[in-house]
This record gives C-alpha cells, structure tokens and sequence, in this order.
C-alpha cells in the first residue's frame, strides 16, 4: 500500500512541476497589465509579449496587447505568445491559426479573436461556433479596428457593476 502511494505521490509531482513550469507567465504576471484581469482564469486567450530589452508583458487579451502594442511603440518585441483556446498553453501568436468571429463571447471584445495550434482544431470551432480563419496580422487589424466600440463596452459593463455595488 505504501509503495501506491508513493508512486502516487512520485507521479504527482511530476505533474505539478510541469504544470508550474507551463504556467510560470502566470506567475511571473498573474493579473493582465493593462485591466488588471487574472490571467490564470482567462488562460485560453492571455498573451506574452517578451521585448529584447526586457522585461516581459502579460496580458489577458488581445484586445489589450494591442493597447501595450500602442504604448510601446518603441519597443521591439522578440516573441509574442497567446493561450491556445483549447490547451491553455501558450504558443507563437504570429504562427498560430486565428479565428475571428462566431457565437461564443471574447475576452474584452464583442468580436472574438481566438487563437489555435493546428488549422483542425480551428476548423472544428468553426463548425460548432461560427467565425472565419485568420492570420495574426488580420486578428491584430481586427481588434485596432473593435477598440472604440470594445472600449464603450467595457466601461458601460464597469459603470452597471460600480452602481451595483453597496455605497
């Protein structure tokens, strides 16, 4: 019994240290730079921007990356990283098959910008929810375009939820 429990434990850690390992953007930047949204919760749409002068930037979107992008326009970024709508993990957001559009809601956007690892798995969501394959640079174009009208949104969002809250 104590030998089970043992590799129980043994495959345990194993798994948490690569679990730790895969998320240390998350605890290097556990909330978004910009709105300040935990980046562990919203896992599946943060983003990584490393600069070749450092240091990192995390947000929990695209749609605030590009606020970063336009305040940090003297700065180059050498990576850029997204969340992989299905695997949480990160991977090259300029390599990554987007998809723009559908059913399910965005992450500080009313158009949502998803990001995938393979053309299958974008093509599956397109099935089942709708919205068009991309490139990075069109998913980019894309949210410059949304900001005002996400921008409205989110402050109206944030105006009902003040107003809800006890004085």
């Amino acid at each position: 019994m104590n030998k089970i429990i043992a590799a129980a434990l043994t495959a345990l850690f194993l798994i948490s240290g690569v679990v730790i390992a895969a998320e240390q953007d998350q605890l290097d930047h556990p909330s978004c730079s910009y709105c300040g949204m935990n980046r562990v919760k919203f896992a599946h749409s943060r983003m990584l921007i490393e600069y070749a002068e450092g240091p990192s930037v995390g947000t929990c979107s695209i749609h605030c990356t590009a606020l970063e992008f336009a305040n940090a326009i003297d700065r180059l970024p050498v990576t850029i990283k997204v969340g992989e709508l299905n695997s949480k993990m990160l991977i090259d957001a300029e390599q990554a098959v987007w998809v723009l559009g559908g059913d399910r809601p965005g992450v500080m956007t009313k158009r949502a910008k998803w990001a995938f690892a393979d053309q299958a798995a974008a093509a599956e969501f397109i099935a089942s929810h709708g919205g068009e394959i991309i490139d990075f640079e069109q998913a980019m174009t894309a949210t410059y375009e949304d900001m005002y009208r996400d921008t409205k949104m989110i402050r109206a969002k944030r105006a009902a939820k003040k107003k809800m809250m006890p004085q």
